[in-house]
């Protein structure tokens, strides 16, 4: 079997799938860490191999295989390293409550509203506005665990923080045109969603 498909769409236990599980289970050591209120390089090493490691098993998945548990398993990572990581920034004062609980509650409506259409055998595939927003999201993060910043990170992490805020927006509405599409595409006929 060629290494492009060494593992087909319904594998389990895969090289990326792994190390996404590893992310997912050692992004509760970075939360407590940070709700201490420790911005020390250690903390933000951890930060960049832990987001890091969505890139990495991106690529494994593409070369060795995508499978539907990865598909499954590493937006979930990603959701719950940022969010996690935002709201842990939030509980020491870092971050405002009010940008967090903006991004959780899109993260929180897009995803039902993804599954809504995937059961309805139609895929509302991830838009490059919110690959985007995890990017300005995880800068965010990043500066405000950086500890060379202390004067500045506040004000750099914040302004990464609001511009992630608009773009989550922004892409939200874009989610909802597709499905109004997919919706007038589905009346006019089944056929032509596939």
């Amino acid at each position: 079997m060629s290494e492009a498909s060494a593992y087909g769409p319904s594998a389990i236990a895969t090289p990326a799938n792994f190390l996404t599980v590893t992310r997912l289970l050692v992004s509760p050591l970075l939360f407590a860490l940070i709700a201490r209120g420790d911005r020390t390089w250690s903390v933000f090493a951890l930060w960049i191999l832990l987001a890091s490691t969505d890139g990495i098993d991106g690529y494994i998945a593409r070369r060795q295989g995508t499978t539907r548990s990865g598909a499954f398993l590493d937006p979930l990572a990603d959701k719950v390293l940022v969010l996690g990581a935002l709201c842990s920034l939030a509980v020491v004062g870092y971050f405002s409550w009010v940008p967090v609980l903006v991004i959780g509650a899109r993260e929180l409506g897009i995803s039902l509203y993804r599954v809504y259409w995937g059961r309805r055998g139609l895929a509302v595939q991830a838009r490059t506005s919110a690959k985007v927003k995890t990017l300005l999201q995880s800068i965010a993060i990043g500066a405000a665990l950086f500890p060379a910043l202390v004067d500045t990170a506040s004000v750099v992490a914040n302004g990464f923080l609001w511009a992630s805020v608009v773009v989550a927006i922004v892409s939200a509405a874009q989610y909802l045109v597709d499905g109004s599409r997919a919706l007038t595409t589905m009346q006019e006929g089944p056929d032509l969603i596939r």
